[in-house]
């Protein structure tokens, strides 16, 4: 790996952990085991670095989510299984839990890819909602873009749920929940 994707890579594993605050530049350097010149020598700053990190993350969670959703399978068992997959509950999502960042959310350049990956789910969502429908799956009058909307909703507060609680109960009943909720609308 490069000294350049090793320093995406510190960055976005110490974003997830610790924020963009307590996010150093030593740190990233330091678990990069590249030298400051590096650092400096590939990114004008900590902020241009956090936006290359970010925006790997936000490239990785979409593809692994539209290939879930492409999947084979109903858009329900689709959607489930998106929503039932293997994932760290306890350290939430490295993309929602962004929002909870003051720091990113008052930065244009940090909040502009977190607010395109979570309105890119919420579409994407909503798209195999409306295929759901349009094949007879799912039965009126369930509004694609809102149940999109409650969904990722539901995803995002389970992690905060589960990370109250130190227990991934509270996120698996979230997801469990909502799923229940989309099965009363399927057509047998």
């Amino acid at each position: 790996m490069s000294t350049r994707d090793n320093l995406i890579e510190s960055a976005r594993a110490l974003l997830w952990e610790r924020g963009y605050v307590g996010t150093s530049p030593k740190a990233i350097q330091q678990r990069a085991g590249a030298g400051q010149g590096s650092m400096y020598h590939h990114f004008a700053g900590k902020e241009e670095l956090a936006r290359a990190a970010i925006d790997r993350t936000a490239a990785e969670l979409r593809a692994g989510v539209d290939a879930q959703l492409s999947g084979p399978g109903t858009a329900l068992q689709r959607i489930s299984a998106y929503l039932r997959r293997e994932r760290d509950i306890l350290k939430g999502c490295p993309i929602g839990g962004l929002t909870q960042d003051p720091d990113v959310m008052v930065a244009p350049a940090l909040r502009e890819p977190v607010e395109e990956t979570l309105t890119w789910l919420c579409t994407r969502l909503a798209g195999v909602l409306t295929e759901g429908l349009e094949a007879d799956e799912l039965s009126p009058p369930l509004d694609p873009a809102a149940t999109a909307a409650a969904i990722v909703a539901v995803l995002q507060g389970g992690y905060v749920l589960a990370r109250a609680a130190d227990s991934e109960t509270s996120f698996e009943q979230a997801v469990e929940g909502i799923l229940a909720l989309l099965t009363a609308h399927t057509i047998h």
